[in-house]
């Protein structure tokens, strides 16, 4: 018999999922979230000895979100293949608080930390000192078989250390069924939204294909939107312009890197062209209709 859902974070379910947490943060009915794709940081193995160059294309990425009109920006470190299945080391977390603060100051957008591939302590620390305002974790609750092995989800240490920071004001954006991974014990979608959210205490979740680049399945999203309780559902991968007219309606966010890339490839700079595109292509009021 499954056991009722304690409250999570301090709050009761109801006042922890409030709309207006997430809108506090993101106004816009349906906000797009560009990624910000670091180049491979010191001490991985496709390092290059230069970090001007890499904070250089961070910021350059960043501000070509923002002329695009992105509404927020998640920084990850998606360059350090293959990644830790845990705590990254010291350097990984020392180059990215840097970067993340620079980005920070390129633009006035709302900002979020990754640390791939699932070092949300790492992430938390960050977004601490460099001002960002959420983040997104691949595993909070229950366990993945991902190509790192098992990973563990780990909200009963972030909940803790979020508390003891201060820093309740970081949202947690979680996966569920999270791309390049697969559950250790089957689970619906509902019943992972339900969990993540309820018992894990994340602020919204985040829902994907099968892996980076790849399409959201709709009927995915419709499950996790049902099961939500008024939390943030995100698309989390896929967000080509032609996935987007069909699945705009049935999302709260969207979360875009490689569609948003010069001839939608991930090693290219972000194209604003693009951006733009995709971004007229998402609810901008509650009446909003999309063009044909």
């Amino acid at each position: 018999m499954r056991h009722p859902d304690p409250p999570a974070s301090g709050f009761s379910p109801q006042e922890r999922l409030a709309p207006g947490r997430w809108q506090g943060l993101f106004p816009q009915p349906c906000p797009l979230i560009g990624v910000v794709h670091l180049h491979p940081l010191p001490g991985s193995p496709g390092w290059q000895g230069d970090f001007e160059a890499v904070l250089a294309a961070a910021c350059a990425d960043a501000r070509a979100y923002r002329d695009g009109g992105a509404d927020g920006l998640i920084v990850e470190n998606f360059g350090d293949v293959p990644f830790w299945r845990g705590a990254v080391p010291p350097e990984t977390v020392a180059a990215m608080t840097r970067l993340a603060t620079c980005v920070a100051a390129e633009t006035a957008l709302p900002l979020g930390i990754n640390v791939l591939r699932n070092d949300a302590l790492a992430a938390l620390a960050i977004a601490q000192v460099s001002g960002a305002r959420f983040l997104r974790v691949n595993v909070l609750s229950g366990a993945t078989v991902t190509d790192q092995g098992v990973i563990e989800g780990q909200a009963a240490e972030l909940l803790r250390r979020r508390r003891l920071l201060g820093a309740e004001a970081i949202l947690i954006l979680a996966d569920v069924l999270v791309k390049h991974g697969a559950p250790l014990a089957p689970l619906g979608m509902a019943e992972a939204v339900a969990d993540t959210l309820q018992r894990g205490g994340a602020d919204g979740v985040i829902v994907s294909g099968a892996g980076t680049g790849q399409p959201t399945a709709r009927p995915n999203l419709e499950t996790a939107m049902a099961a939500s309780l008024g939390a943030p559902v995100l698309i989390g991968s896929g967000a080509t312009l032609a996935l987007m007219r069909q699945l705009a309606p049935f999302c709260n966010g969207v979360i875009a890197g490689t569609a948003l890339k010069q001839d939608g490839l991930i090693s290219r700079p972000v194209d604003p062209g693009r951006v733009a595109a995709l971004k007229q292509l998402l609810p901008q009021s509650p009446h909003w209709h999309p063009s044909p």
